[in-house]
């Protein structure tokens, strides 16, 4: 017979304001305090040896910024880009280099809304075979379920740190 261990604390997600978006038919959702600025979709600039889902680099107001393709990185279908393809800038925390913003392809922003405690449910078990580190919880919003993001989470340390070298 197995038991159900008890959140604690530090199981919940706090409660607050999330920027909503999609990639296809899923709905996601990160802290606004992580973000920067949305920017309508560019022109990205290819890095070679990059891995797929790392697009390249723009230039942002004379900054250089990568820019991950969210559908790459969480193994969706490639599609092609829609007109409503936006770059979420978000402020990444990096243990080696402070913090870097990191731009996030997504197909569609929705909304900001917030999002109560009582919404939330702490992300499910799924096995040792699958990593749901960038996972924060997921919210029960209008009958709908949104994935909530923890933003430093979404790269590993290897990734986080060859996109920010590309930046450099």
């Amino acid at each position: 017979m197995s038991s159900q261990a008890t959140p604690s604390s530090a199981d919940t997600v706090p409660s607050g304001r999330y920027l909503t978006f999609r990639l296809g038919a899923e709905a996601y959702g990160i802290d606004v305090l992580t973000i920067q600025e949305i920017i309508r979709s560019t022109t990205v600039t290819a890095v070679p040896q990059l891995p797929a889902h790392l697009r390249g680099v723009i230039n942002l107001r004379g900054r250089i910024v990568p820019v991950v393709d969210l559908r790459r990185r969480f193994g969706l279908p490639a599609e092609p880009e829609g007109d409503r393809a936006c770059i979420i800038v978000v402020q990444f925390r990096s243990a080696t280099r402070g913090i870097v913003p990191i731009g996030l392809l997504v197909d569609t922003v929705e909304e900001v809304m917030s999002i109560s405690e009582t919404e939330i449910s702490p992300p499910p078990e799924f096995g040792c075979a699958v990593d749901i580190a960038f996972l924060r919880g997921l919210a029960r919003v209008r009958g709908e379920v949104k994935a909530l993001l923890d933003i430093d989470h979404v790269l590993t340390g290897e990734q986080l740190d060859a996109a920010i070298t590309v930046a450099a």
